[in-house]
């Protein structure tokens, strides 16, 4: 008789459960169903004006237009991009925070500091990449040289009098001048920046080259006030034609640049990133146009793409940082 009772209980405490269950999922469910129903918020994790800056503000005003919300970046640089980062990954996983990232703090970051409070390959979820931005080799007007060969060569007969400028340790263009000064044996001197200061220094002269990412430089360049030599991309780019790549006859393999893209904190249901991915599908043909102009080259494709791809991407930096010994704290 007891054990009856005890079942009979076991059963009823079983329901009740189980329609406790039912009630407190059924708002979660509606609450992802009408997506988005209040503002979003996309982090930058570095300053406006940037390349990520220009990019995520271009597409989230697509992106308010499609999905009748707006979507507000807003700007939390520092620490490489960690500090911006480290807001997205431990934001509540609902799609109303996400962030626009790039190769630093995903795919170089893990392998450069020394410790992270997270780890962005594991507590982000990619979403869509928006756009590739090869970097471009420019310098100073003051210097002799107008092809790379002529800078190579001007590189090493001056050993140890040209600086290059990077927006900070780690990152693209910092890699992508120790590629070429290692593949040139040429004697150089790295000077990191806080992200912008490496091209206002630039401009002055006060450092004689640098790779930057082509939509921070293209309008100096068409002004005549930075000298463009090469692109770090397989292809030339559109937005400079003209510009070799670094690896057409100099140096073959050479590759390396820029790549920015939507990610969510882990655990943001799958349907909201459906839904982020195909409304940014969606948007960047009609920015196809204004990205190319500025050096960027839209992409686009599936979260799983852009997953496989991030991976990649840190099995390739990993080596060239470990061969850099570039470590940040």
């Amino acid at each position: 008789m007891n054990l009856s009772i005890c079942s009979m209980r076991h059963r009823t405490f079983a329901a009740m459960a189980v329609a406790c269950i039912a009630i407190t999922a059924a708002p979660a469910s509606a609450q992802t169903s009408d997506f988005p129903n209040r503002p979003v918020r996309v982090l930058v994790a570095f300053t406006a004006g940037g390349t990520t800056d220009i990019l995520t503000r271009a597409v989230s005003q697509k992106l308010s237009e499609r999905l009748k919300q707006q979507f507000i970046v807003d700007n939390k640089p520092g620490g490489g991009g960690n500090i911006g980062t480290e807001l997205a990954a431990r934001a509540t996983p609902d799609g109303y925070t996400l962030i626009v990232n790039s190769v630093g703090p995903i795919a170089v970051n893990p392998s450069l500091y020394k410790k992270l409070n997270i780890n962005p390959l594991v507590d982000l979820v990619p979403i869509v990449k928006i756009a590739d931005v090869p970097n471009v080799l420019v310098v100073h007007p003051s210097v002799p040289a107008s092809t790379l060969d002529e800078f190579i060569a001007y590189m090493k007969a001056n050993p140890g009098k040209l600086n290059y400028g990077s927006t900070g340790i780690g990152t693209s263009s910092h890699l992508s001048g120790f590629m070429l000064t290692q593949r040139t044996s040429a004697d150089t001197v790295h000077v990191p920046y806080k992200g912008a200061d490496a091209l206002n220094d630039l401009l002055t002269g006060r450092v004689q080259f640098m790779f930057a990412t082509i939509p921070s430089v293209i309008q100096h360049i068409q002004a005549g006030k930075l000298r463009a030599l090469a692109v770090t991309s397989t292809q030339r780019s559109r937005a400079l034609p003209d510009v070799p790549t670094v690896a057409e006859k100099t140096f073959p393999g050479f590759e390396a640049g820029s790549w920015f893209g939507f990610f969510a904190p882990k655990g943001t249901p799958q349907n909201v990133i459906a839904e982020l991915n195909k409304a940014v599908n969606e948007a960047l043909p009609a920015l196809e146009a204004q990205m190319i102009r500025e050096g960027a080259d839209p992409v686009g494709g599936t979260p799983e793409q852009f997953a496989q791809f991030v991976q990649k991407e840190y099995e390739k930096w990993k080596v060239i940082v470990r061969d850099s010994k570039a470590t940040a704290e």
